[in-house]
């Protein structure tokens, strides 16, 4: 099997669609043998962690499963330590935990809706639930008595999400510039009294983490959700969301100073996850789709999965473990046993089951980590493993500087085409 042929297999797509755009993207760089290369890096990738797994080349896929959910829940014991053992239940360790991947994220600002407008959406179209479960007589009084962030991040889970679409987010339609303003990303550990309330959010979505890209805020609801290697996934989560709230507070300041009469239009489709739904042309030109969501959670046919395509959520992620080893040298001088899962997002093969079926097998640090919500079943988590690949075939090109300005110029139109 070739190289091309081997990542067409572990894409889930057709060989030959992997060999014109090695043959395209050749021609554009005057890179030669960019597959050979990633074929390569990944089996040394691989043996270098079996090796530290103390796990041989020729193993079923159930044992290497095994070593990596054991690396994540040892990582994890380490940075629960470190962090001062925060207890998930509680909003004060919450903060305290945001606050330090604040500081490790390097403070960033961002361009980010006023709050005096988001006083003012909430004044013409109050939550009618808010306000019942919080015993307000009227939006005046919710709004003197409650913080406004908090009051946002609430509106997720307690109002619903065909109030919010049709009623509420209508208001966005009328977004302009002026409405945003440039200051720190924002981290809120919401109070106590909304666990309750968020719970059946919260097992749906199997995190109890979540942001608003508009207002540049991070923040988290105080549950315990019982998850071996809670800590872990939950660190990883909040750097993440660093990286994506930036991302997009860029394009917003980008969109903002362009100061185009689709603004507002732009900016909706950004916080909707709106991906490119009909087909490109054919074309002599190297095509490139860009997926801001993981089409694959919804289906894994989605005919998007089977084109060439880089991914803004593969790139945050990947950050965000660069992050974690920064994290671990900060936090408790371990950045050396953390730094096992850097560079690792596009790494993974085919390892054969015990009764001797080929199954694709990846190291990826989330898709092991989304294993462990499933109590340890040997789930086929992929979609993070195969984004990344893509990313990582882009970035073999062009690079990471390039891959991400062509992100932030083309999300909204769902791709590009390279010239020669």
């Amino acid at each position: 099997m070739n190289s091309c042929e081997k990542i067409a297999k572990i894409l889930r797509i057709d060989k030959d669609t992997i060999r014109v755009l090695e043959e395209k993207m050749a021609a554009l760089t005057g890179k030669k043998k960019v597959m050979d290369k990633i074929v390569e890096e990944n089996e040394a990738q691989i043996r270098k962690r079996l090796d530290f797994l103390g796990l041989g080349r020729q193993i079923f896929a159930k044992e290497i499963y095994d070593g990596l959910i054991s690396k994540i829940e040892a990582d994890d014991s380490q940075l629960f330590e470190s962090l001062g053992r925060p207890s998930a239940a509680s909003s004060e360790c919450w903060q305290r935990v945001l606050e330090i991947a604040f500081d490790i994220s390097a403070k960033p600002k961002g361009f980010f809706l006023k709050k005096t407008k988001a006083v003012e959406f909430l004044k013409k179209q109050p939550p009618p639930n808010i306000l019942k479960i919080l015993n307000y007589k009227d939006i005046d009084e919710l709004i003197q008595k409650e913080d406004v962030f908090e009051i946002y991040s609430a509106l997720r889970f307690v109002e619903g999400g065909d109030w919010l679409n049709e009623v509420f987010f209508k208001q966005y339609e009328n977004l302009e510039p002026g409405d945003f303003e440039e200051r720190d990303v924002k981290v809120l550990a919401l109070s106590a009294r909304w666990a309750k309330i968020a719970k059946k959010f919260i097992e749906r979505k199997y995190h109890n983490i979540s942001h608003l890209k508009e207002l540049g805020l991070i923040y988290t609801i105080p549950l315990v959700l019982d998850i071996s290697g809670e800590t872990m996934r939950n660190f990883c989560l909040i750097l993440h969301y660093f990286n994506e709230v930036k991302f997009y507070s860029d394009i917003f300041k980008k969109f903002g100073e362009n100061n185009n009469d689709d603004f507002a239009e732009k900016i909706i489709s950004l916080l909707r996850g709106d991906v490119i739904d009909e087909r490109l042309p054919k074309s002599e030109k190297s095509q490139w789709l860009v997926i801001q969501r993981y089409l694959a959670k919804d289906d894994e046919n989605d005919w998007r999965l089977f084109e060439p395509r880089i991914s803004p959520e593969a790139l945050h992620w990947e950050k965000a473990e660069r992050l974690l080893v920064k994290a671990g040298g900060k936090l408790n001088h371990f950045s050396a046993d953390l730094s096992f899962w850097q560079n690792l997002n596009w790494v993974g093969d085919y390892f054969k089951t015990e009764t001797g079926i080929e199954v694709l097998t990846s190291f990826n640090l989330v898709d092991t980590a989304m294993s462990l919500v499933k109590e340890k079943e040997l789930i086929k988590y992929l979609y993070h493993h195969q984004e990344a690949l893509w990313n990582k075939i882009f970035t073999e090109y062009l690079g990471e500087e390039k891959m991400e300005e062509l992100m932030k110029e083309n999300i909204v139109a769902g791709y590009f085409e390279l010239l020669g």
